[in-house]
């Protein structure tokens, strides 16, 4: 399919990092227009925009987000692979459901839309915005790579930091001060040797220390420190929250910067299964119906300097994202 193949190379092509979306959310606004379908942009903040595109009242709706991480990966492609930056997350995704929506459109087939959003990355500010949008919607079919596959579940997600306080002193007099870095790693440790919840399901909680930083110079004895912390959560947030301040004990200050919910979703019969052990823009979209998880693409390859998503996987998802709106409109 060459003309899903030079989708997918164009929105490559065009640098979407988080916060700096416009560029992409005009094409698309363009091609979908120019496709037939009625559009129209949301504004989220500072000229970034999701873009939402209809066949009549839909409700089934199409969705991923239009936003990357950094850094910027230059499109390559061979014989089995493309290559770049949102290759698998999310523009190849984008492209395949496009082409599914046009495959629909030359069949007659309306009642569906689209619905790309800004500001997956980070704190899923364009997903907020969207639901406060009135909407017909009964059926969400959100896009991540998941190699195509139906996920039974995804897991939430926690962002904090842990800032520790201390007292600055000449480090030739380490009595004379509290070293806050000292402080955050003891902490540190002990979060590592916490037991946070696990699920049937969906796993294990996981913690990633993202982020170190503290002191001022060799010879300062350090008085404050933070530490960066995403966990992926597979219960009650709040459950995860109370074992975090209890390891912590008092000894730091707890910031929480951004959350949101592990998710089930619905099932349908045919489709082979996974877990997500990622977080999607789902919880946030409450408002556009029952969610379905599904895209094609590894989330081993995502975020990472060799991002890639099969051509195979692309052409499949095509037929699976057509055949997904014509079984939930029936």
């Amino acid at each position: 399919m060459p003309d899903l193949f030079k989708l997918t190379r164009k929105l490559v092509e065009i640098p979407s990092v988080t916060g700096h979306e416009h560029q992409i959310g005009e094409f698309l606004f363009r091609y979908l227009k120019d496709a037939g379908f009625t559009t129209d942009k949301q504004e989220v903040a500072d000229g970034r925009f999701n873009v939402l595109a209809q066949s009549g009242p839909s409700l089934v709706t199409l969705s991923t987000h239009m936003d990357t991480v950094s850094p910027v990966i230059e499109f390559s492609e061979d014989g089995e692979f493309i290559y770049g930056r949102g290759a698998c997350d999310a523009k190849g995704i984008i492209a395949s459901q496009i082409k599914a929506a046009e495959k629909l459109l030359d069949e007659g087939i309306t009642g569906f839309g689209m619905l790309y959003v800004v500001g997956e990355e980070t704190e899923s500010d364009g997903a907020h915005a969207a639901n406060t949008l009135e909407t017909e919607s009964r059926f969400l079919v959100n896009g991540e790579p998941t190699g195509n596959t139906l996920a039974m579940g995804s897991k939430g997600s926690i962002n904090v930091d842990i800032i520790a306080s201390g007292k600055a002193a000449h480090s030739a007099c380490p009595e004379q001060g509290e070293s806050a870095i000292l402080k955050l790693l003891n902490i540190l440790h002990d979060l590592q040797k916490t037991a946070f919840p696990s699920d049937s399901l969906l796993g294990d909680t996981t913690m990633n220390i993202g982020m170190i930083e503290g002191g001022t110079q060799y010879n300062v004895i350090p008085d404050r420190a933070v530490a960066r912390l995403k966990f992926r959560t597979v219960y009650d947030n709040e459950l995860v929250k109370n074992v975090l301040e209890s390891s912590v004990h008092g000894r730091a200050e707890i910031r929480y910067q951004f959350e949101c919910p592990p998710v089930r979703f619905e099932m349908l019969d045919g489709f082979e299964t996974t877990v997500a052990a990622f977080t999607t823009d789902i919880p946030m979209l409450t408002g556009w119906g029952r969610p379905f998880l599904i895209g094609p693409g590894s989330i081993l390859d995502a975020h990472t300097d060799h991002e890639k998503i099969l051509k195979d996987d692309l052409v499949s998802a095509v037929d699976i994202y057509h055949d997904l709106v014509m079984r939930l409109l029936k």
